[in-house]
């Protein structure tokens, strides 16, 4: 694979952080396999760093010295480890896998306080249900994180040789013209993303191999990692009820959680403190219910009302059950109407975009009526502006739901991803609201799945020019 183009986005906030005189540890937080390791290994190279790479999980009996909050008498035990290197004035200190030595974490803040020439990583997956265990805290104010997730499409793309196509992704502006040629390679690409996911071990694999049967392996084995990980950090939680909430929600992404589909044995307030946990490190995310009144969204959420979306859409189709004979059977229209891996896609990648916000949950519109209810699949707020996203193929008299919507919110347009070319639709028709009927115009942007990463880009440019 392209690793260092793979990693462009993470790398550039690396090397800020290294040419910062002031930065803190920086602890790098995402789930299991998802590539923080090698990146700190490329990281490394690319500035000739001497990196000392400390696997916690190897050396649990470093707890007493992390125990210390003495930065010196902890380096001069890391020195003494087999084949480490001494520190000089070009070392990396690296804590990988942090959660495994809990006392690591907050003795962090002295790292900052007394050794601020000596940069600090660290990386940890599952923090949460470490944390929640301790009666620590992270030493909030003298670290500083970067959040990373499964590979997106186009730099899935650049892992696999396709260059040329993930930069179009990359630099495309709305409006620029796509090539039938194009078009079609990036759909039948996107397919493939659809059952390989984006967690790096699949990705090489498919660019080595291009055996669907080797990546589901590969799927295969990463979650039953995550089943396996589960022990060692859920503390007194219940492990069956974690790994049946695990798989739940890998098959039901996209559907409102009612905690009695769950389990009708466990409370919802333990069935929720997993959700939380699971959600918390990663693993999965929340879609909140907004009204979606005004801005910011998250003041008008309704945190009871959620629905899931997974890790990966890789990973979900392996827990799922759906191989690639599925997969590359069902036509367009399936795969983005039919089950969950378009609104997974396009979930992950909005998730991936949002991941350093403060509020990092997306959100989306759920009205709920006598007769029939009303859903928007997401709605984001970026440029100051709602802006309502479905993931729906199909003529625009289908979304009555975002017809709705448009018709209740102050919205200058929509956004609906589909298989089709970029076209700008002006829609004009009529709603009931109770016993009232009134017409409702707006413009509906559609856009192919695969630029889900330029939505930004694209909303400006049409909330400027057609709102």
């Amino acid at each position: 694979m392209k690793a260092l183009g793979m990693y462009r986005h993470q790398l550039e906030f690396l090397n800020t952080w290294l040419k910062n005189s002031s930065r803190k540890p920086l602890v790098i937080r995402g789930a299991r396999q998802v590539g923080k390791s090698t990146l700190v290994q490329l990281f490394a190279k690319e500035h000739g760093k001497g990196l000392l790479d400390v696997n916690l999980e190897r050396y649990p009996e470093l707890s007493s010295i992390f125990n210390t909050n003495d930065p010196d008498q902890i380096i001069q035990q890391i020195e003494f480890l087999p084949g480490m290197k001494q520190v000089s004035p070009n070392s990396l200190l690296f804590l990988d896998e942090i959660q495994s030595v809990p006392e690591a974490i907050p003795a962090l803040r002295y790292f900052y306080e007394d050794k601020p020439g000596l940069p600090v990583l660290s990386a940890g997956s599952l923090l949460e249900f470490v944390l929640s265990d301790h009666s620590f805290s992270m030493p909030v104010g003298r670290i500083q994180y970067l959040h990373m997730g499964p590979m997106t499409f186009s730099e899935f793309l650049m892992g696999i040789g396709e260059e040329k196509l993930s930069s179009f992704i990359l630099n495309y502006e709305p409006d620029k013209s796509i090539g039938e040629i194009t078009h079609k390679r990036l759909l039948s690409l996107l397919r493939s993303y659809y059952f390989t996911g984006g967690m790096p071990e699949a990705v090489s694999v498919f660019s080595e191999t291009r055996s669907y049967k080797q990546v589901s392996t590969v799927h295969n084995s990463i979650t039953q990692t995550y089943l396996e990980d589960f022990p060692k950090y859920t503390g007194s939680r219940n492990l069956n009820r974690i790994r049946r909430v695990f798989h739940f929600i890998a098959r039901n992404v996209g559907k409102k959680i009612k905690y009695s589909n769950i389990s009708s044995e466990d409370q919802s307030g333990t069935l929720k403190k997993d959700i939380d946990l699971l959600s918390m490190a990663r693993v999965i995310d929340k879609v909140i219910h907004s009204h979606c009144s005004s801005l910011p969204l998250h003041a008008d959420i309704d945190e009871k009302v959620y629905k899931p979306i997974f890790l990966d859409v890789g990973l979900m189709n392996a827990v799922c059950g759906l191989d690639w004979r599925a997969v590359s059977q069902m036509d367009d229209a399936q795969l983005i109407n039919e089950g969950a891996i378009a609104e997974q896609f396009v979930g992950q990648h909005l998730q991936n975009m949002f991941s350093d916000t403060l509020n990092r949950e997306l959100t989306y519109w759920l009205r709920l009526g006598r007769s029939s209810n009303a859903e928007v699949d997401f709605v984001v707020q970026t440029g100051g502006y709602i802006i309502p996203v479905e993931v729906k193929a199909g003529a625009a008299g289908s979304l009555k739901s975002l017809h709705q919507f448009m018709g209740s919110k102050e919205a200058p347009i929509a956004v609906r991803f589909d298989a089709s070319l970029p076209t700008v639709t002006r829609i004009d028709t009529v709603i009931s609201t109770g016993k009232t009927r009134r017409q409702v115009q707006y413009p509906l942007v559609s856009v192919p799945l695969y630029l889900i990463e330029r939505l930004e880009t694209i909303a400006a440019y049409y909330c400027k020019n057609q709102g």
